[in-house]
């Protein structure tokens, strides 16, 4: 098992550690380790002015719960290198809309990074939302089913829907000819 991820259509080593607050622990309170680190919204909010360097630095992103809002976080797009939107199973889709709303609506350009219970049968999806780094929860697959699972982000070559990646639907990306004209 690995500690991996696909990240900009390449299979890399997962930098970053995971902060997760326990039961109980207060956000303002929590020991923020050093070295790369996702910090959940609320530690975010909490500490902001304490970890504003490091993010600013690269070193330090923010991670949202299912959830959680975006907008909480427009103030911060152009400091955060890193944002993750979590998937707490596989049929809770609202990182997927947070997802389409940072890149569309706050026009965010940094690293957007799907984190949780995220399955190989939505790789294509969440890379069409505008997801670049996909992170399936440690233990979910093998080296080399990873590498198959990044192989058939590409099966779909030609999306009907429109989306981050193709803001037209099929039908106004194909140009068709113009039928003959019949005469009468």
């Amino acid at each position: 098992m690995s500690d991996k991820l696909i990240k900009n259509g390449r299979i890399v080593t997962d930098e970053h550690r995971l902060v997760v607050l326990a039961e109980g622990e207060a956000a303002a309170d929590i020991a923020v380790p050093a070295g790369p680190v996702l910090v959940p919204l609320a530690v975010w909010q909490a500490r902001r002015d304490a970890l504003l360097a490091r993010a600013q630095g690269g070193e330090l992103g923010v991670w949202l719960a299912a959830g959680e809002d975006v907008a909480a976080l427009a103030d911060d797009l152009d400091t955060l290198t890193v944002i993750a939107l979590q998937f707490p199973k596989f049929t809770d889709g609202r990182s997927y809309s947070a997802a389409t709303a940072l890149r569309t609506r706050y026009g965010y350009r940094g690293e957007l990074r799907a984190i949780g219970e995220v399955l190989r049968d939505q790789f294509n999806y969440l890379t069409r939302c505008g997801f670049d780094a996909l992170q399936p929860r440690p233990g979910r697959y093998t080296d080399e089913q990873l590498a198959a699972a990044l192989a058939s982000i590409g099966d779909f070559s030609q999306p009907y829907q429109r989306s981050v990646q193709d803001p037209l639907p099929l039908f106004r990306r194909v140009e068709r000819s113009t039928p003959p004209q019949v005469q009468r």
